[in-house]
């Protein structure tokens, strides 16, 4: 079994940074692609940033410049750091993860989500 755990979501101010981490834990072999993605009130989920195991990363055009994703593949973990919010960054973040288990079997995951609220 695999769980992703996400942390640092909250409430953030127009202009400012916030930084989302998340941690896979399990029966895990490697980890290919991770990403962060986003849904809003009444919106589909969008993927907001992605990166390869190799670091090739990208992104949303809507976060471009703004946004950075990052990954330690040691501690099993990606990030994304956030700046320059807007309130339309308000949204649910989700951590996603292709996951290839000590059993070979491949298979992606989802966290359970972080609430970030970027207010006026």
């Amino acid at each position: 079994q695999v769980q992703l755990v996400e942390s640092g979501g909250g409430l953030g101010q127009t202009g400012g940074s916030l930084r989302l981490s998340c941690a896979a834990s399990g029966s895990i072999l490697s980890i290919g692609n991770m990403g962060w993605y986003r849904q809003a009130p009444g919106k589909p989920r969008e993927l907001v940033a992605a990166i390869s195991y190799g670091g090739t990363t990208n992104y949303a055009d809507s976060v471009k410049g703004r946004f950075t994703i990052s990954r330690d593949n040691a501690k099993k973990s990606v990030y994304l750091q956030m700046d320059s919010l807007k309130p339309e960054d308000t949204a649910v973040f989700y951590c996603n993860a292709d996951v290839w288990l000590l059993s070979t079997a491949r298979r992606n995951y989802w966290g359970q989500g972080t609430q970030v609220t970027v207010s006026s």
